[in-house]
């Protein structure tokens, strides 16, 4: 008896989204590990409050948004409009450890997908990159990769948001550190937060991409010089 589509396609997401997908993302804490420093991130409460603001003023307004507008021009099939896409989310990005690290991430991510799947899309995209005409950014990586699997718009931006939370909780886990149980726990309340974090996102004129809050931008400028660091972001 064949496998059913449905299940098929969620062992599909499951993969690429798994903490431990090859792509790098375990050495990147996007300004998390500044706070762990200053001792401001230093439990589960105060970890919760951090990712509870990254997620609400930080990545919202760039990943979830840039997803939205993504699917909007791959509907239009409006290849100029993605690029400037990929332009303003890489030149919005000041902090140029986490500029760098996106690209880094894109990249990697990207040949895997290629590998795992053969889809023009994600080749027109890599030509653009190899060529310079594209930095490459791992919201514009996933979304693509979503959108040639058939995902609709709801699904890749939470299938997103579960991703990156996933992975920032993985890498709290192991320098907190925080106790395994408790890092289950959070995955599983923010998890319940995502539905209503898209309703946002859907919500958002396109003025609003790219709004950040100065704290957690500080952060991620101010880990670049830092001492002593486990992350490159």
């Amino acid at each position: 008896m064949p496998i059913n589509n449905n299940i098929a396609d969620v062992l599909k997401v499951i993969q690429i989204c798994d903490s431990n997908f090859p792509i790098g993302s375990f050495n990147h804490s996007y300004g998390m590990e500044t706070y762990l420093r200053l001792k401001k991130v230093y439990n589960t409460e105060t970890f919760r409050e951090w990712l509870k603001v990254y997620l609400n003023e930080q990545f919202i307004f760039s990943d979830a948004l840039a997803i939205r507008m993504l699917y909007e021009y791959l509907n239009n099939d409006d290849l100029e409009s993605i690029l400037d896409l990929d332009n303003r989310i890489t030149v919005q990005t000041v902090a140029i450890e986490t500029r760098n690290g996106g690209k880094l991430v894109a990249s990697r991510m990207i040949k895997l997908f290629l590998d795992l799947y053969d889809f023009d899309l994600l080749k027109e995209y890599n030509t653009k990159i190899v060529n310079k005409e594209a930095f490459g950014h791992p919201a514009i990586v996933f979304g693509m990769l979503m959108y040639s699997l058939g995902f609709n718009l709801k699904e890749a931006i939470i299938y997103h948001m579960y991703s990156t939370v996933s992975t920032l909780i993985s890498n709290a886990v192991r320098t907190i550190p925080l106790g395994q149980k408790d890092g289950q726990l959070l995955l599983k309340e923010f998890s319940e937060q995502f539905e209503s974090l898209y309703d946002i996102v859907i919500s958002l004129d396109d003025d609003y991409f790219g709004a950040n809050s100065p704290g957690l931008e500080l952060s991620q400028i101010k880990h670049e010089i830092m001492e002593f660091r486990l992350f490159m972001s």
